[in-house]
């Protein structure tokens, strides 16, 4: 049967793109700007605070583990009132060795493992539609394993190196979607697969996306009437379940013309619709372009303005 979280990560095609050290003593505090895409940060030892903007302070300790989906500006600092150092990841040049906040002399109060990366997916919007703002998971030796790897394999220049870090950072997605999935994560796919009844239905939904469904065969799966079914899908997931099958659909399609490189009646096909034609309609309202164009920009963006 198809494991829809494993699904979602290998569209992602998540790669790893830089990790630091980071230390602080004293009064510090240092104020980032919005960066916008996937952050990390582990804490190694000591503790700290964070408060990202538009969410509650958090008090972060060893082994804590957060994951910013899309990075909004944020302020970490350690537990002495000080004036932040404001710095826009943007701009900021890739420092060389460990950074270190306040006093510069000494053994630190906190240290810090933190990072970024970047998808080669056509969806990247799809971690963030399915986690929160801000991830904090307390207590989860295996991440804190993860991205102690992950940092010293980004530090060094041994041969292999890209695809290691690719495959550490599609680890530690999967290990921070299993540890968010809930009842307390916001409606989308991880919810969804909480609840087990929907979860049956989820799986067969990204087993088969070529078939014809309908609300009474996937509310057989999920042992409910299809008027339940449709109802606790719809809270559950966020979306009813005709339209989550065509988003998941759309995001197969993505995939497969960006980079199986196959021929639009194909990619109709492998996606459930009957003609090319009908399939090209539903591309173009979903995505706003043709698939033939999409096909022809590499799966880019398209430029505004």
């Amino acid at each position: 049967m198809s494991d829809p979280l494993s699904e979602v990560v290998r569209l992602l095609r998540p790669r790893a793109v830089f990790s630091k050290g980071i230390s602080g003593a004293g009064a510090w505090a240092v104020r980032y700007s919005e960066f916008g895409e996937p952050s990390f940060c582990v804490v190694l030892e000591g503790g700290c605070r964070l408060e990202v903007d538009g969410h509650a302070p958090l008090v972060l300790q060893a082994g804590d583990f957060v994951l910013l989906p899309a990075t909004p500006g944020f302020t970490m600092s350690g537990f002495e009132t000080a004036t932040p150092t404001r710095i826009d990841p943007k701009q900021a040049p890739a420092p060389e060795g460990e950074v270190r906040h306040g006093r510069q002399h000494g053994s630190p109060d906190v240290r810090l493992l933190g990072g970024w990366f970047l998808f080669d997916a056509p969806d990247p919007a799809l971690l963030v539609s399915l986690l929160p703002a801000v991830v904090h998971v307390r207590g989860v030796a295996r991440l804190s394993l993860l991205v102690g790897l992950l940092g010293e394999e980004a530090v060094e220049d041994r041969p292999g190196r890209d695809v290691v870090l690719a495959r550490l950072v599609e680890l530690l997605l999967v290990e921070t979607l299993r540890a968010t999935a809930g009842r307390d994560a916001p409606p989308g796919l991880l919810r969804g697969l909480a609840d087990a009844r929907l979860a049956a239905s989820l799986r067969q939904l990204h087993a088969r996306p070529a078939h014809a469904w309908t609300i009474a065969q996937l509310a057989d799966t999920a042992a409910l009437s299809r008027s339940a079914f449709f109802d606790r899908f719809a809270r559950t997931v966020g979306v009813p379940p005709m339209e989550y099958l065509q988003a998941w659909r759309m995001a197969v399609a993505k995939d497969l013309l960006r980079n199986e490189q196959i021929g639009i009646a194909q990619a109709a096909e492998r996606v459930g619709y009957a003609s090319a034609s009908t399939f090209s309609t539903a591309f173009r309202r979903h995505v706003g372009r043709s698939p033939g164009r999409y096909a022809r920009d590499g799966g880019k963006t398209m430029a505004v303005g």
